[in-house]
């Protein structure tokens, strides 16, 4: 019974590393999946042996967390700023991603495996462009400009969801090297 338990935590946090890893890609808080599960495994699981997970790697894993959804957002606001677009673009594309991750999840495209993840990417970074290029357009900027911050926010959020799938990334391999070594 104790194998069952020693190898079904295992199992679990790996399940969530991967299921983590997918989220992030899709533009949602996958990361914190990810540190949540090796909390809880450090928490219950094995106190000794080349299975257990340290707190200290633990905090580890949650300041990679933290500095991939900073850089994610920082990016996305970069981006939009970058092209001269104003707060209330940043903030309105900020919400068009979060939207169209989701609108594209749903919706997915007809590929096995990668299509919701690949919509989402997608979704996150044109409902960008959308919020960003209506914030400029409320404030009576020309529809060039309003297009071209858009556009920023669109490469600018595909940028941030790059550099936090990176930090997932880092997470899911300290996660499966801390529990071989």
């Amino acid at each position: 019974m104790d194998h069952l338990l020693y190898y079904g935590g295992i199992f679990l946090l790996l399940l969530a590393a991967a299921i983590g890893w997918l989220l992030t890609v899709m533009g949602l808080p996958g990361n914190w999946l990810m540190v949540s599960a090796a909390g809880f495994y450090a928490w219950l699981g094995p106190a000794t042996g080349t299975a257990r997970l340290e707190w200290g790697m633990v905090v580890a894993l949650a300041l990679i967390a933290a500095v991939g959804e900073l850089a994610e957002l920082a990016a996305g606001v970069w981006g939009t700023r970058r092209a001269g677009g104003s707060r209330r673009a940043a903030v309105l594309a900020l919400f068009g991603s979060l939207a169209g991750a989701v609108v594209g999840a749903m919706m997915g495209l007809p590929i096995p495996l990668i299509g919701p993840p690949v919509a989402a990417l997608f979704g996150g970074a044109i409902g960008a462009l959308v919020g960003a290029a209506l914030g400029e357009h409320s404030r009576g900027e020309a529809a060039g400009q309003s297009l071209r911050v858009g556009h920023a926010a669109f490469w600018g959020r595909l940028l941030g969801t790059g550099i936090k799938t990176l930090a997932a990334t880092a997470i899911a391999v300290a996660l499966v090297v801390s529990l071989i070594l």
